[in-house]
């Protein structure tokens, strides 16, 4: 019996990220929690705050993939609008979920400050959302379904996955290995490839870069969930690098 793949889709939503004036950096990290979960990242997506974009991908994705992730949107300005649009895209009603009220209620009281109307309003999930606890800053995110809805702010949407963590499967761990040669990409490009084919249930990947002294160098990267069979290909590979002349 064929284990069941398992993949996934990142949906990052914000105008701020598509204007370049704030970097993501949680793609990096969810990948690599991912991968060691045995969860295939297949999908990135960026996306403005726009609630038909939110509804249209999420449910694109959701139905393409095991797991979607989306982070950004979930705070309390006007322009944090995931949350209705992930209720609409599963024909759900926006309620104040009472729970995740409490919660925030008793992490803005231990912070020695007032409960404002924008506390409340991160407390608003789709009808049938169950909660993602947030250590951090205590306003929690939400699954519903196979769709993860966590904030944009690093630090918090981390805290967020460790609890979502607990909730997904887990295949093989995927692996990878990296081989840096004195080579550019031109030179290795067709027995590589020849190599891509010999073994087409490894990922194979090549990546060039240039260094300070304007010398071409590349980066071979080999990714699978089958230990013994990465080592058998890297040495293959080895032995392809070693009879090529620069």
């Amino acid at each position: 019996m064929q284990p069941e793949t398992l993949n996934a889709a990142i949906i990052i939503i914000g105008n701020e990220i598509l204007s370049g004036k704030t970097q993501d950096l949680n793609v990096q990290f969810l990948a690599l929690q991912l991968a060691d979960l045995g969860i295939r990242l297949n999908e990135v997506r960026i996306i403005p705050d726009i609630s038909e974009d939110i509804i249209n991908t999420v449910n694109k994705l959701r139905k393409k993939y095991t797991y979607v992730f989306t982070t950004g949107g979930i705070g309390p300005t006007h322009d944090d609008i995931t949350a209705k649009a992930i209720a609409d895209a599963f024909n759900e009603e926006l309620l104040l979920n009472e729970d995740a009220k409490s919660i925030i209620e008793k992490h803005v009281r231990e912070c020695d400050k007032v409960i404002r109307e924008d506390h409340i309003r991160m407390a608003y999930m789709p009808k049938s959302a169950n909660l993602l606890l947030n250590l951090e800053t205590g306003a929690p995110g939400f699954r519903i379904e196979n769709v993860f809805v966590m904030a944009g702010v690093p630090y918090i949407m981390q805290s967020i996955f460790m609890e979502a963590k607990k909730l997904l499967k887990q295949g093989k761990p995927i692996l990878s290995e990296a081989i840096e040669i004195n080579l550019s990409e031109g030179l290795i490009a067709k027995p590589f490839a020849d190599l891509q084919n010999k073994y087409p249930t490894i990922e194979m990947g090549s990546y060039p870069f240039k260094q300070q002294d304007k010398k071409w160098k590349t980066n071979l990267v080999l990714r699978g969930d089958d230990q013994e069979l990465i080592r058998q290909v890297k040495i293959e590979l080895l032995e392809i690098i070693g009879k090529i002349k620069d």
